[in-house]
């Protein structure tokens, strides 16, 4: 399987388009160019990611400024505990027809359906909240009053998460999180970045994003990542690292038994795919490697896999179990 002339100059464009972004959001946002990239993979993926830091690291700057540099509309949702499923979905009203001067059911659409979405803190909201975004993420529509309202194309909902303060907040159930492509940690700067960010973040000019890619462009190159060959050997090495991770089964390894409750499931396996391919096409190459599935193994895996209280108590990160499983499913790449 090849890619076609049109996908080759497809690719090529998405490349220079990927420099571009990265370019006007640079104007902004300044470092963090290992998000910036896993983001991006999310939405030429046509998935969800979930940004996870400590405040004041400029997460909700670099989603709304994405969305700029993207042309496409975006909708910021606080999540508070007393948000309402209506309060992200939308909900129906009672009007008066002038013609008829009978009443009927209207319904007003929630800040939900624009094509980009910022869930800001989805953790400090209940799960009856949190069960909202479910259906919207996942099948792309929403429930209403019987009827059935679809999400705009493209949808994506990139959420952010405080991984410290954990007082009256709501840990997202698993089913919620397997939702998400990635789990991306936002880290702090370095010194010559935070100097950078003082400058710019306290001068009287703010800088303009100009768009690179509108909603249009992206559905089209969503396609165009799909189509990216992979072979039978990067379908057996990502299919390896997601059966080893799942504790009690034969292919598990020893240590993984020992440190999870939980692995992940057959939806780990297609997304260790589907990123790879994203992975691929923004590093100049126009097929899958096995390199490529190593570069999205972490961010895919980290919210997937259940460190047990022996592993916790021991210390045992996710980081470090991801490690070793691709480090594993490598080396029995090379036996075989």
């Amino acid at each position: 399987m090849t890619a076609t002339t049109n996908d080759s100059d497809m690719i090529v464009r998405l490349r220079d388009s990927h420099a571009k972004l990265k370019a006007e959001i640079g104007k902004v946002i300044v470092g963090q160019e290992q998000v910036l990239d896993l983001l991006l993979m999310a939405i030429f993926c046509r998935s969800h990611a979930l940004l996870m830091g400590v405040p004041g690291l400029a997460k909700t700057l670099m989603v709304s400024t994405l969305a700029q540099a993207l042309e496409m509309s975006f909708k910021r949702i606080q999540f508070t505990p007393d948000l309402m499923p209506t309060d992200i979905t939308g909900s129906e009203v009672i009007q008066d027809d002038p013609a008829t001067r009978q009443r009927m059911f209207k319904f007003l659409p929630g800040p939900i359906f624009a094509n980009i979405v910022l869930a800001d803190e989805i953790n400090r909201t209940p799960p009856k909240t949190q069960a909202a975004l479910l259906e919207a993420m996942q099948e792309r529509r929403v429930s209403i009053g019987g009827q059935e309202h679809l999400m705009r194309n493209p949808f994506f909902v990139l959420a952010t998460q405080n991984p410290i303060e954990q007082e009256g907040t709501y840990p997202l159930p698993e089913a919620q999180l397997d939702r998400f492509l990635f789990l991306i940690k936002v880290d702090y700067p370095s010194d010559a970045e935070e100097e950078l960010i003082m400058r710019s973040g306290t001068a009287d000019k703010p800088a303009a994003v100009s768009p690179v890619l509108n909603a249009e462009d992206i559905v089209a190159l969503q396609q165009v990542v799909r189509r990216v060959p992979v072979s039978d050997d990067v379908f057996a090495f990502a299919k390896r690292i997601t059966r080893a991770s799942r504790p009690g089964t034969p292919e598990a390894p020893k240590f993984i038994t020992d440190s999870l409750t939980w692995g992940a499931g057959p939806r780990a396996s297609m997304n260790l795919i589907l990123a790879a391919k994203a992975h691929a096409v923004l590093h100049s190459n126009n097929h899958v490697s096995p390199d490529d599935v190593r570069a999205v193994a972490l961010p895919i895996l980290r919210h997937r896999l259940i460190l047990n209280f022996a592993a916790q108590s021991e210390g045992l990160t996710i980081e470090e179990v991801v490690s070793r499983l691709v480090k594993g499913a490598a080396s029995n790449r090379a036996a075989a």
